[in-house]
């Protein structure tokens, strides 16, 4: 192709982005529109801390304030489901009612259904604890784009810690991402968008 070619092709582009008397540069913001949700949930296949298998279609038409983490956490999960615990206290009953909290574990190899029977309540009567295979619990952490991991696994006497992120997703009812709160938002955050939300 010649230069003369390649320069009348350049033209009929630029008036071709001049209709209608305006440019549509990349810098002209006005004609750009944000669409789209982003792509954190979905399906899963757990077990509740009574034992029984459930599903994210058995909280569909609920909000769900969704926190992963373990019970032999130390110091991150505790603070994260505490402030957890506490924003839903301030909720006024009709909009609690929308709202099922959910600890998802990483570690299902410790925090059985047992387990976290007596671990959730601590946080919030109505928080559920679920559990499940290490495959099912790779593909929710997955879902949710968090990442985890064994740490010191050599220990001689088994006690491993897990590396984990630390946010709080919250999931409309019809099972879309609407917000997520990262580790050391503060009660007030999550209450203020919860009432917008609810």
């Amino acid at each position: 192709m010649s230069r003369i070619l390649y320069i009348a092709l350049a033209a009929v582009v630029f008036v071709g982005a001049m209709i209608g008397g305006k440019a549509f540069f990349l810098d002209d913001r006005s004609n750009i529109r944000k669409t789209g949700t982003a792509n954190i949930g979905g399906p899963f296949q757990l077990t509740d801390h009574t034992g029984k298998a459930v599903t994210d279609q058995d909280y569909a038409g609920k909000y769900m304030l969704v926190y992963f983490g373990y019970t032999f956490c130390p110091d991150v999960c505790p603070t994260s489901l505490s402030i957890m615990g506490e924003a839903l206290s301030l909720l006024e009953p009709a909009q609690l009612d929308k709202v099922v909290p959910i600890f998802i574990t990483v570690d299902p190899e410790r925090d059985t259904p047992e387990v976290l029977a007596g671990y959730v309540p601590n946080f919030h009567e109505k928080m559920v604890g679920l559990s499940g295979s290490l495959k099912n619990t790779k593909a929710v952490a997955k879902a949710y784009k968090v990442f985890y991991a064994k740490a010191n696994q050599d220990d001689p006497d088994g006690n491993y810690t897990m590396d984990h992120a630390s946010t709080t997703y919250l999931i409309g009812p019809d099972g879309q991402y609407v917000a997520h709160f990262s580790h050391g938002s503060s009660v007030k955050m999550l209450v203020d968008k919860l009432a917008e939300v609810l």
